[in-house]
């Protein structure tokens, strides 16, 4: 866009403040640093919240959850070099699960830029595999376009994180802050309508299964047709897996949910998956983690796919009525045109499935059971809390035992499985619902890696609750260590601190049990603390996830049904 003469002059400081406030922005995460000072001084004086983590990591992570729990763009700041690189685990995150994120970061002066300046990063050389798209801006009369731009992209098609890198000379000098005017970037045209025969085509093919299944995966949630997707399942008597991003999209307690699938999904959706005459897939990337083997996946089904993603489509599975568009307007389309079904033997054969395998764990062991803490959570919360998580056992933990009801409820680190991701993302989610109840189920080694953003917690007096199932190792690589590398348990041993000790010690409240009897009692004590708490739960050490499908196994060769069949 040309720069219009009757444009107000600004410092590029105030332009990006501006910019900022133009979008709707209302709360950033950051950190500071020298060449981002003019960009925060000029935040002094506004009425953006800012929330200041103890690590750039941290404040990227709040972002992301931030995002995911408003469905708004998430916005983080870093200064240049290291600041800029201890986001990149951050934005790789929200660049796997699609999340619409915002990174500004401080650049060294741009005559500086290659002479190997202090703190000088080629951050957007670093970022660009990690990022749907990103920049560096140069030029201060260009600053306010690549900015609004940069929104756009992050929240349009399919969402994910934009990098806009600033050199500090750009920050302080001046240009014209143009009048905003619509985005035409020839380059880039997400596609929303689905096709009208594709979308015909999907609709007959539905119509004509015996034996579908939906499969739901957290594009659902991006575009927010939950409704949508909840019509069609019951229009069409169709059952329901979600993928672990995708759950909240379908209620849980619906006679027609089969919770999630997968790795270590319930195996009662793994086999209807299996032997399902048609899948329709909406706003999943038949992620690796899902499909087991994939030369025998849905080995006689058909492949519906809906996604706003073209690239996506035919990806890793080979897709028989592909559909290009916005769940939230393809979803309505397909509905209009189906017929209802009462699906008789199929559903009578689930739930054969069901009763054969259901979730569940010994409840008449003496000590702790992590699946009895989440359980018990699920019950004191009555299944209303905002549940965020780190990366492991206790994760898929959190995604059998915890039965969600409602998108956005969910919120974990899914493509890139990042530990860690825990404790600032419930940060996030509090910072984006205050009267919410927000949990971090943990693990002890996922907790330790963020541990010090309870002190953030503590700060802005976000009560953000964490339920910590400490086993003392890192436990879902114990358990691959246990079942593939004859029990030499190499490195995967922690030595934890006193975590009811250290949250105390950073003035969150603090409880540590060791004893089943003590479970209901501490989680009834951990919801009504005033403030961040955190429960120490010593869990059994060497508990594992069940159901699993081994790697180079089909989706229903699952290990651990026999365990389930022995269990009282």
């Amino acid at each position: 866009m040309k720069n219009s003469s009757n444009a107000p002059q600004m410092q590029g400081a105030q332009i990006i403040v501006e910019i900022l406030k133009e979008q709707g922005v209302d709360t950033m995460f950051g950190y500071l640093g020298g060449v981002v000072l003019p960009i925060f001084d000029k935040l002094y004086d506004t009425d953006i919240r800012f929330i200041t983590p103890r690590h750039e990591q941290g404040g990227a992570h709040m972002a992301d959850a931030y995002a995911r729990c408003t469905g708004k763009t998430g916005v983080c700041i870093a200064t240049s070099g290291p600041g800029a690189t201890n986001l990149t685990t951050g934005i790789a995150n929200a660049m796997m699960d699609s999340v619409p994120m915002v990174a500004l970061t401080g650049q060294v002066r741009t005559e500086l830029i290659g002479g190997d300046a202090f703190q000088e990063v080629d951050t957007t050389g670093i970022t660009r595999p990690i990022t749907k798209h990103n920049i560096i801006v140069k030029d201060v009369n260009n600053l306010a376009e690549e900015l609004r731009q940069a929104f756009y992209i992050a929240s349009t098609g399919r969402p994910g994180p934009v990098l806009v890198d600033i050199p500090v000379d750009v920050s302080v000098g001046t240009g014209r802050l143009n009048p905003p005017s619509e985005i035409d970037m020839p380059g880039y045209k997400p596609r929303v309508e689905g096709h009208k025969k594709q979308i015909e085509a999907a609709a007959d093919a539905i119509n004509k299964s015996e034996r579908p299944v939906l499969y739901v995966g957290g594009g659902v949630i991006i575009s927010n047709s939950s409704r949508e997707i909840t019509a069609l399942a019951e229009k069409a008597n169709i059952p329901v897996t979600t993928t672990l991003m995708g759950m909240g999209a379908f209620d849980q307690n619906s006679p027609l949910s089969i919770d999630m699938l997968g790795m270590h999904g319930a195996a009662y959706a793994n086999m209807a998956v299996q032997n399902s005459d048609l899948l329709i897939a909406v706003g999943s990337r038949f992620d690796d983690r899902v499909t087991g083997q994939l030369k025998r996946f849905c080995p006689n089904a058909k492949i519906l796919h809906v996604d706003i993603d073209p690239a996506s489509i035919s990806k890793n599975v080979q897709v028989h009525v592909p559909v290009v568009g916005d769940a939230k307007l393809v979803l309505p389309e397909i509905t209009e045109l189906l017929e209802h079904k009462p699906r008789e033997s199929w559903f009578a054969q689930i739930s054969e499935w069901k009763k054969a395998h259901p979730f569940t764990y010994d409840k008449n062991a003496s000590n702790i059971k992590p699946q009895y803490v989440i359980e018990e959570l699920w019950n004191q919360t009555k299944g209303e809390a905002t549940i965020t998580t780190g990366v492991g056992q206790h994760q898929m933990w959190a995604a059998q035992f915890y039965k969600y009801k409602y998108p956005r409820q969910f919120i974990t680190s899914g493509g890139l499985g990042t530990m860690g991701f825990g404790l600032p993302s419930a940060i996030g989610a509090q910072v984006a619902r205050p009267e919410s109840t927000v949990i971090d189920i943990d693990g002890d080694s996922s907790f330790n890696m963020t541990l010090t953003e309870l002190s953030t917690a503590v700060m802005y007096n976000l009560p953000v609750k964490a339920v910590v199932l400490n086993n003392g190792y890192m436990g879902m690589v114990r358990q691959w260590q246990e079942l593939f590398y004859q029990r030499r348990y190499s490195h995967s041993h922690l030595l934890n601190p006193n975590f009811a000790e250290v949250a105390k010690a950073l003035g969150a409240g603090g409880i540590s049990i060791e004893r089943k009897d003590e479970v209901p009692g501490a989680v009834e004590k951990m919801l009504s603390y005033d403030g961040p708490c955190v429960l120490d739960c010593r869990i059994e050490a060497e508990e594992n996830v069940w159901p699993m499908v081994s790697p180079g196994k089909a989706l229903d060769e699952m290990a651990g049904l026999e365990i389930f069949e022995k269990m009282p």
